[in-house]
């Protein structure tokens, strides 16, 4: 399920919230998180995102909406979060050079590794500079 108000879904984001969140994200592509099924029209929304973003070369769009799974409103340790993190962006890294990425994204549909590589790197950086580390 998407969130459709990211505000009142998250509330308050600590830093080491965010960094769990960026793991959940990441898992996505690694096929350890699977998102629900959402309506096409959300979907298409999602595909001209995708797009707009290849275009424009902005970043993740302020209030995009959040699957359900990927929200982090509990209390997580920092130095737990970050090296969760940094373990996952490793094994992102090995599937991106053994082409082990999935041909789909519940949101933004069709996906090849650039594209995966592309919107993970658009996400991590998003958050990143939210936060200012």
């Amino acid at each position: 399920m998407l969130s459709m108000n990211s505000q009142s879904a998250w509330g308050k984001m600590d830093v080491s919230q965010m960094l769990k969140h960026c793991d959940l994200v990441l898992q996505v592509a690694l096929q350890k998180t699977e998102l629900p099924r959402i309506h096409i029209l959300l979907e298409t929304i999602g595909v001209i995102t995708k797009m707009e973003m290849y275009v424009f070369n902005n970043g993740i769009p302020r209030n995009m909406p959040t699957f359900q799974k990927l929200i982090v409103n509990f209390e997580c340790d920092f130095d737990e979060s970050k090296t969760n993190l940094l373990k996952t962006l490793e094994e992102f890294r090995a599937a991106c050079e053994n082409g082990r990425l999935p041909e789909r994204h519940r949101l933004f549909g069709n996906m090849t590794e650039k594209d995966w590589q592309f919107l993970e790197y658009k996400h991590l950086d998003h958050h990143l500079k939210q936060f200012k580390v």
